[in-house]
């Protein structure tokens, strides 16, 4: 079996939301008989919300801070990938920010989120976004990156790809990374980038591509390819060829 990792804002959305097209992804790959993972910088939240709304068994969310798995008993459990200090001092870093930056929106569902905030950036003015950006800069071992939504801040070694990687050693540890593939759209979708070998960019990811260091091998083209849709019909010619991925 082989697993597909993917993005979920707009890599599985349309417009910027889940439409038919997204159905017609998990029911192509479990006739393929692989796996849909998840692996997203929404909140732990959002991530059970996924799993109990749609056939899924695993998803890796906010960025790669916490991987969220239900049981065949329909019981959902969280395992978060850094220590309760660096949490804590992600916490105060926040009260910092909601204290010396008003001007700062954080998201509806920073309520819901642990290993990470998420930032309202399309909600702020250019020069409130450059002010936040520049003390997330300057803050020891505050990291930060941009998703189609969000600006997303995190305390330690939170990424997409040791997400991924820790999933795969406790979960799927007869694959490697050959036998995984990874589809993106952002910028935060680099560390997949440069992890997998197998890595496809939707076509709407053309507009941040200069920005990106590791770039994806495969990058779709054409308003057809872009998010969902450019998923859908890869996997389409992709499970039509004998040699898989």
């Amino acid at each position: 079996m082989k697993i597909v990792f993917s993005d979920f804002d707009g890599t599985l959305t349309v417009n910027g939301k889940l439409g038919a097209v997204f159905f017609k992804i998990i029911e192509l790959i479990e006739k393929a008989e692989s796996e849909l993972v998840i692996v997203s910088g929404r909140s732990v939240s959002w991530g059970h919300f996924l799993l109990t709304h749609f056939p899924l068994k695993h998803v890796i969310m906010e960025g790669g801070g916490v991987i969220v798995t239900r049981t065949k008993e329909g019981v959902i459990s969280e395992e978060y990938l850094v220590p309760q200090e660096t949490l804590d001092y992600l916490e105060a870093t926040t009260q910092e920010i909601k204290k010396n930056m008003p001007e700062v929106i954080l998201s509806a569902d920073s309520l819901g989120r642990v290993s990470d905030r998420a930032v309202e950036f399309g909600m702020m003015d250019a020069k409130a976004v450059e002010k936040l950006e520049n003390y997330l800069d300057q803050k020891e071992n505050i990291h930060y990156s941009r998703s189609n939504v969000h600006i997303n801040f995190w305390a330690g070694e939170i990424s997409k790809a040791n997400g991924v990687k820790t999933f795969l050693e406790k979960y799927m540890p007869h694959l490697n990374a050959e036998d995984c593939i990874f589809y993106g759209d952002a910028a935060n979708d680099e560390s997949m980038f440069e992890l997998f070998t197998n890595t496809v960019g939707v076509s709407n990811i053309m507009s941040i591509l200069d920005q990106l260091e590791h770039k994806p091998r495969i990058i779709l083209e054409g308003k057809d390819n872009a998010g969902a849709f450019g998923v859908y019909n890869h996997l389409i010619e992709l499970f039509s060829q004998s040699q898989g991925f």
